[in-house]
């Protein structure tokens, strides 16, 4: 009784550790799309399962400042159209996609798989760092002049 206990206490444990581990890091540039990576594993139909995109790390349920939504077969809520999921939602590819990224993307993300059971929701957090393009396209003229002088 008391070792079987000890047993499922054990992955408990381990995940809470392991939220601890430091955020996977993602770099874009303004204007470009910038793709999140999270993947899940299906092996059948019924593997298929909800989760959320969010901005600040995973907390306990759910997301917080959802950005998107997917039941594991379509996207059912969307906070903005830059925000995507163009994976193949159906084999666990719930990576994000940001189009036409801004500096206000810049931030921690959370990817959060609603896996049946008890604490076995599959958590990533990234820090998402979009920087600035160095060359300006909007006014080559300014660039050109800079580089004579």
């Amino acid at each position: 009784e008391t070792s079987m206990h000890c047993a499922q206490q054990l992955p408990l444990l381990f995940l809470s550790t392991g939220s601890t581990v430091s955020a996977l890091l993602v770099k874009g540039k303004v204007g470009e799309t910038v793709i999140v990576p999270c993947f899940y594993s299906v092996k059948s139909r019924q593997d298929i399962t909800s989760m959320c995109w969010g901005r600040d790390k995973c907390p306990s349920s759910k997301c917080s400042r959802t950005i998107i939504w997917t039941d594991g077969w379509k996207v059912t809520e969307q906070s903005h159209s830059r925000y995507k999921l163009e994976g193949n939602l159906q084999m666990g590819n719930v990576s994000l996609t940001i189009v036409n990224a801004v500096e206000a993307d810049s931030g921690t993300y959370c990817c959060r798989v609603e896996i049946p059971g008890l604490f076995n929701d599959k958590l990533n957090n990234y820090d998402v760092v979009i920087e600035k393009a160095r060359i300006s396209t909007a006014s080559p003229h300014t660039y050109t002049s800079a580089q004579t002088s």
